[in-house]
């Protein structure tokens, strides 16, 4: 799981969870900030094809002014892993936070997006 938006000022905090499909590995999965947005753009919709889960939700700027950015963002974490219509046997989460409320088992990976896949996705 791995959340986008944080840096703008006025803007919604999005996150998103993905359960791969570990028959089916996606070619060229990474760090998102480090891909070309024509890669990022390729690989969208393989990842949509060939995932067995995935969700995105989108936090608004209304929300995060009103319990702050970093509890928005756990929020939208907790709602993107409930969000999978398969229950995960284990959320990895990018960073070094797991939420309070994400009553699934969890482990935070600082930099996970560029060594697990299902972050990076």
């Amino acid at each position: 799981m791995d959340e986008a938006g944080r840096g703008p000022l006025a803007g919604p905090v999005v996150v998103s969870a993905v359960i791969l499909d570990p028959e089916r590995p996606i070619a060229g999965l990474g760090d998102s900030k480090l891909l070309k947005a024509s890669q990022r753009d390729g690989l969208a919709p393989l990842i949509k094809a060939q995932a067995l889960a995935w969700s995105v939700i989108v936090v608004d700027a209304e929300e995060i002014d009103r319990i702050n950015i970093f509890q928005a963002t756990m929020a939208g974490m907790t709602r993107a892993a409930l969000a999978l219509a398969i229950t995960p046997t284990e959320v990895l989460i990018d960073g070094n936070k797991v939420p309070r409320d994400l009553h699934l088992p969890a482990r935070a990976i600082v930099k996970g997006d560029a060594s697990e896949p299902c972050i990076s996705a």
